[in-house]
């Protein structure tokens, strides 16, 4: 007998949403203000608080110390040496979409401009492997220049997929229509799609006025050799690309992206405090090669709380993300749902895509705090709540599934804030798993 977590009432799950996104004494839109003009902006009015944070690094021990420590136990350590923003490792994963994965992985951060002013860019790389036939090549970076005058965000990736897949929607039974039924599939019973992807995402933005950026670019999604576990066709993604006209082995979604961004949070891996939000329109154009024209909108808000001025890595980090369908389709593979954001780290308890539909919501809260006095070793428990819907029967806010769990964080470089992940996460319909990574969730 499968096991189902509680249903929630809409009203009642809706309200802890706004709380979670929203968790502060004052109103949304003064909270943003506030925060902005005070703590949030370490490097803005509080030049004592940040000159604390920075010299946390001193103290801080990370993987390099270890190694030092272990390899040249007698040096005397400098506390002034200038740590390197590079971070080499192997690139070692494990979560239930991938199974276990094998390869190598850069993270790079640097500062392209005074401290007090720019943002630390950021960039990755990674080639792997898995236990479930997946291969991944990709480089992603998020470049800040000089007084944050410009932001460039983007990716490049050459993927062999293995994607399971769990039907669209939060559809509960059975309506006894078969393409219906096979497409909602109520019972959420496995199906496992193989194919070939390449993907472009380019975006740049220019800074309008303080922490406010406008932006644009472009993204190209292509899917080929897509086959399905099944023989007879009788799959979700055969059935929804025959009723909206889409070919179920082969796809394009090319768009151009439009963007507005407003961030203050202190730094991209690991923030302490701060903003982060994003709101963007991405417009698939068949004229672009893309299957069909569609227009998405998509939400990324992402609040920090540092609760500590002495410890400041004790932090309440809040998410809230969305895509919402405005117009036309998207091709089934490409619809949005668990983990499909731009880093794919939503939805820890499920595997990628379990929930998708045309529409999506999703909200998070972690606390994260240290456990060791030298930081080298941290915590974090987290929870999160998911809804979407379909064509049929399952509309957007109407069902919700959650998940949860804790892990731990171990300090790799102290200069950028890189941590080493290490979370373990349970959901419904038995969806469990560890989930290793490079920095935080979100």
């Amino acid at each position: 007998m499968k096991r189902y977590l509680p249903h929630f009432k809409a009203v009642n799950i809706t309200l802890v949403s706004l709380l979670l996104l929203f968790a502060t004494p004052i109103t949304p839109v003064l909270a943003q203000v506030t925060i902005v003009s005070d703590s949030s902006r370490l490097e803005s009015k509080s030049t004592y608080m940040q000159h604390k944070i920075d010299s946390n690094a001193s103290y801080q021990y990370d993987i390099s110390d270890l190694f030092r420590n272990i390899l040249h136990p007698k040096r005397e350590r400098n506390p002034n040496k200038k740590r390197s923003g590079i971070t080499l490792m192997p690139g070692v994963a494990l979560n239930p979409t991938i199974g276990a994965q094998i390869g190598i992985k850069g993270v790079a951060g640097i500062v392209l401009g005074d401290k007090s002013n720019t943002t630390m860019s950021t960039a990755a790389s990674t080639a792997s492997v898995t236990t479930k036939g997946i291969m991944v090549f990709y480089v992603s970076h998020n470049i800040y220049t000089r007084e944050n005058k410009w932001n460039i965000q983007g990716g490049w990736a050459i993927v062999k997929m293995v994607n399971p897949d769990a039907g669209l929607g939060m559809t509960k039974t059975f309506s006894g229509q078969n393409d219906d039924d096979i497409l909602a599939n109520p019972d959420k019973n496995m199906f496992v799609y193989k194919y070939t992807s390449f993907s472009i995402n380019e975006k740049l933005y220019k800074r309008v006025s303080d922490n406010l950026f406008l932006g644009a670019g472009f993204a190209f999604d292509i899917r080929r050799n897509i086959k399905a576990s099944t023989e007879n066709n009788d799959n979700p993604n055969y059935v929804y690309s025959k009723r909206y006209g889409f070919d179920p082995e082969k796809f394009n979604s090319n768009g151009l992206l439009f963007n507005v961004q407003y961030m203050t949070r202190d730094n991209p891996n690991r923030a302490y405090k701060g903003i982060y939000s994003d709101i963007g329109i991405r417009m698939n154009q068949e004229w672009m090669g893309s299957s069909k024209n569609a227009i998405q909108l998509t939400t990324d808000f992402r609040k920090y709380i540092s609760l500590s001025e002495e410890n400041p890595e004790h932090v309440l980090a809040l998410w809230n993300y969305g895509s919402y369908r405005i117009a036309g389709r998207l091709p089934y593979l490409d619809l949005p749902g668990t983990a499909k954001d731009s880093y794919a780290r939503s939805g820890r308890g499920y595997t990628l895509g379990f929930f998708k539909g045309l529409s999506y919501f999703y909200n998070e809260a972690e606390y994260r705090f240290p456990i060791l006095r030298n930081k080298f070793i941290s915590g974090a428990t987290f929870f999160n709540i998911q809804s979407t819907n379909n064509d049929m029967d399952s509309k957007l806010f109407q069902s919700w599934r959650a998940a949860g769990g804790a892990g731990l964080r171990i300090l790799f470089n102290k200069a950028t804030r890189t941590n080493l992940c290490i979370d373990y996460a349970f959901g419904g319909y038995h969806q469990r798993g560890l989930f290793l990574g490079l920095n935080e969730t979100f």
